[in-house]
């Protein structure tokens, strides 16, 4: 659960969709960088709308960030622009369009077909938790900075397997 949390209520739609602007303040922001294991995030802005879907919402956004992170090869830090887009839809629990549930059974699954619905375990939909979500998602893992090349050559010299096992015979008898 993200630290910073923008809440609306399902029955906020019931007057149309809505159109929100999130961007977290200088302490938020260093929570969601602890949060998802940054150096830093020196900025995060989203822009969100959310409609009627079914008997839910659906949620579509487009953020912009600037990710700060270490360089796996050269470990100096540095900032990384992330923009991305995402769509989810959402349900609330007990909804006959929530997922059914497999229990012990084989689940199939179909890469062409889209995501299920998220259930929602109450009226209220986080929007600021969808939004560091979809972040978290585009952050690379291995970060590397810009130009960092990774040239490794050891000092020992290549010896063949058979000669290491020649060796230990040797060494054995």
């Amino acid at each position: 659960m993200s630290v910073w949390r923008h809440m609306i209520r399902l029955s906020d739609l019931a007057r149309g969709p809505l159109s929100v602007t999130l961007e977290p303040d200088a302490e938020a922001r260093t929570a969601i960088a602890k949060e998802l294991a940054l150096e830093g995030l020196p900025a995060l802005q989203g822009r969100l709308t959310v409609r009627p879907w079914l008997d839910g919402a659906e949620i579509s956004g487009r953020f912009r960030a600037v990710v700060e992170q270490i360089c796996g090869v050269t470990l100096d830090p540095f900032e990384t622009q992330i923009d991305g887009d995402f769509v989810v839809r959402a349900v609330p629990a007990g909804s006959p369009n929530a997922p059914a549930d497999s229990e012990g059974g084989e689940v199939e699954m179909d890469l062409e077909a889209p995501d299920p619905p998220d259930v929602l375990t109450s009226d209220d939909i986080d929007l600021a938790g969808y939004l560091v979500e979809h972040l978290a998602l585009e952050i690379d893992p291995f970060p590397r900075k810009p130009g960092a090349e990774f040239d490794y050559e050891s000092d020992a010299p290549k010896e063949s397997p058979f000669a290491v096992l020649k060796r230990l015979k040797d060494d054995g008898a």
